[in-house]
């Protein structure tokens, strides 16, 4: 910042600050310089060649001749009175000058606030940047997963077509498997009557030959026709309880088997029956897997042709028992099935209902089968040698049906007697059991 003044007082002065420079037209006025130190600032007078101020000379000299003759006394009051206003122009232009510092100190701490503000706008311009980077990342991410979901939706939606075109295909499918169905059933029907027919024919050729045995039982004599199991011959038709000669499928063994077919709607398939204690059931491993017995009274059918008839399909096992004192309870299971002879005859039951108690008396996972000359239990003991007989034995377990007989007055406290726990409890001997099979879709 530069100030300037000029007075004239015969001649002009000029005045500049002491720390800013001329500018290059006022170099050019003259050389003849007269200096003031105040404060911290110098101040220059700079006085004009002859040539600039003959105008002032004139006028002086023209002040001169008006007042001549000039004496010396005039001429000092003259001065004098010059000096005063050079005095009071001088005072003058101090008051400038500190106005002027006073000035220069606001525009520096305007200066000082203005640098401030910038460096505030800058941090804000910086953080805005920030921002808008920020922005412009998050833009992209967004964006990346707009074409993420795009194509996740592209192929979820093609995955539908996918699936439509199969469901139209499987719904022709089974509108076809619906045509041939209606058209079996038909077949099967034309079937089903010339079955009857033919199992008449034979009902009444067995009625013909068939004779009763000392317990009024029907015995069906081996020359006529076999079947799988007593429900199979119940649905031919024959619904008398007796014997029956029975033929596992695809084999030429044959068996005898009690079946009754009037328990629970018949076609039962008799596994075991204890009733009087006249057949001896503490037997070895060969004689439990092909049976022993009077199939009209004691008798045990045989593991190995329960094994392969309940392999087959899916069979239920019903077991009746009877005390002592003229009670009777039963144990029924909607799955059963005996494993074959390299896993032990292992015995598999679920779904257990009926009278016998809640819990099943024949421990379950299922257990091998144990003979006294085959100990497949989980003791240490040999169960079957202990409490006699060949049965499922865990570890000497909860049941034991084809343990000892014994009778009326010697039943109690027999832990090798005709056991059910979860009925009778350990000691109790049981009078009669039976052990029946049978289709669970009969």
């Amino acid at each position: 910042m530069q100030l300037t003044a000029c007075f004239f007082l015969g001649c002009s002065i000029f005045l500049a600050s002491g720390y800013n420079s001329f500018s290059k037209s006022m170099e050019t006025i003259g050389k003849k310089q007269y200096q003031v130190q105040h404060g911290s600032c110098s101040y220059t007078f700079l006085l004009p060649e002859t040539d600039n101020c003959r105008s002032s000379a004139s006028y002086v000299s023209n002040a001169v001749q008006r007042d001549a003759p000039l004496d010396y006394d005039d001429s000092v009051q003259r001065l004098q009175l010059l000096e005063n206003i050079m005095e009071n122009n001088t005072q003058w232009l101090m008051k400038v000058l500190n106005q002027t510092t006073r000035l220069e100190l606001q525009l520096l701490e305007h200066s000082l606030s203005t640098n401030k503000l910038e460096r505030q706008i800058s941090d804000q311009t910086n953080e805005i940047t920030k921002l808008q980077e920020k922005n412009s990342f998050l833009e992209k991410r967004v964006l990346e997963m707009e074409d993420k979901h795009t194509l996740q939706l592209k192929s979820i939606k093609d995955e539908k077509d996918q699936l439509q075109v199969l469901v139209a295909r499987q719904n022709s499918i089974i509108e076809e498997l619906e045509k041939q169905l209606v058209t079996a059933t038909v077949n099967n029907s034309v079937l089903q009557k010339q079955q009857h027919d033919l199992m008449e024919t034979v009902h009444n050729l067995l009625t013909m030959i068939s004779t009763p045995n000392s317990k009024n039982n029907f015995i069906a004599k081996e020359e006529q026709i076999s079947f799988k199991d007593c429900a199979e011959a119940f649905k031919s038709g024959l619904t008398t309880s007796g014997i029956y000669t029975l033929t596992v499928s695809n084999t030429v063994q044959e068996k005898k088997a009690y079946c009754d077919m009037e328990t629970g709607g018949g076609g039962w398939t008799v596994i075991q029956r204890r009733e009087d204690g006249s057949v001896d059931f503490h037997r070895t491993w060969k004689e439990y897997k092909m049976g022993f017995g009077d199939p009209a009274g004691e008798y045990w059918l045989g593991n190995e042709f329960v094994s392969q008839l309940t392999n087959q399909k899916r069979y239920v096992l019903k077991i009746h028992l009877k005390d002592w004192e003229g009670n009777e309870a039963y144990a029924l299971y909607d799955h059963f099935s005996l494993a074959s002879e390299e896993l032990k005859y292992r015995i598999y039951l679920k779904g257990l209902t009926g009278t016998a108690g809640k819990i099943s008396s024949i421990s379950q996972p299922g257990n091998d089968f144990s003979t006294k000359d085959a100990d497949n239990d989980k003791c240490i003991c040999k169960c079957s040698q202990m409490l006699t007989g060949g049965w499922w034995f865990d570890a000497c377990g909860p049941s034991n049906l084809n343990g000892m007989y014994y009778p009326l007055r010697q039943n109690n406290n027999k832990f090798n007697g005709i056991k059910w726990y979860y009925w009778k409890g350990s000691g109790y001997s049981l009078k009669a059991t039976t052990m029946m099979i049978r289709p669970a879709d009969f």
